[in-house]
């Protein structure tokens, strides 16, 4: 029997982290998502910011990092400094002050680019997704466990899904470009 939830839930999945991959983004403001990326060697691993001390956006244009361990402020500021983002961190003790600038607008068109190439590999993996479905499909009609209606009416579904999430992502992309060209 042939699972097609089991594909939209795929796609459902790739589609979020597609926008874990858009919120990490900078735009003009503060957020914590921003720093989702930001991987930092530390205990002889590469762990995310957020479980190296506490995040807050006190302020629309500030971020600030409450480190646990002293230790460890020198190796975050670095993976900052590193990142492309394009933050300039200020170390007061345990605390690290990320200030966040306005977007040049060569920030915000490199920003636009990364927008879209997200969304295109996105697309590309959805598109994947389908492909696999579709040959699960003619796996199972080669081996007679479904007939050719069944078949059709299968690929026919997946494509609505596969449809659908373009369109989506298609949504999400201009959407997030108009929000990053706004001043």
């Amino acid at each position: 029997m042939f699972n097609e939830k089991l594909y939209k839930e795929k796609m459902n999945k790739t589609y979020e982290v597609f926008i874990q991959d858009l919120a990490s983004l900078r735009t003009g403001r503060a957020n914590a998502n921003m720093l989702d990326l930001v991987k930092v060697d530390v205990y002889g691993q590469k762990m995310p910011i957020n479980q190296l001390g506490s995040i807050t956006t006190p302020e629309a244009r500030t971020i600030n990092i409450q480190v646990w361990d002293i230790n460890n402020v020198t190796l975050i500021d670095t993976a900052i400094k590193k990142s492309e983002l394009g933050l300039n961190p200020h170390i007061d003790g345990q605390l690290i002050r990320l200030p966040v600038p306005d977007l040049s607008e060569e920030r915000r068109n490199e920003i636009k680019k990364i927008i879209k190439t997200t969304g295109e590999k996105c697309k590309i993996s959805i598109r994947n997704i389908r492909r696999e479905a579709n040959d699960e499909l003619k796996k199972m009609l080669k081996e007679k466990n479904i007939s050719e209606d069944e078949v059709k009416k299968n690929e026919k579904i997946i494509q609505e899904n596969t449809d659908d999430q373009i369109k989506k992502i298609d949504e999400k992309v201009i959407s997030k470009e108009e929000e990053i060209m706004k001043i």
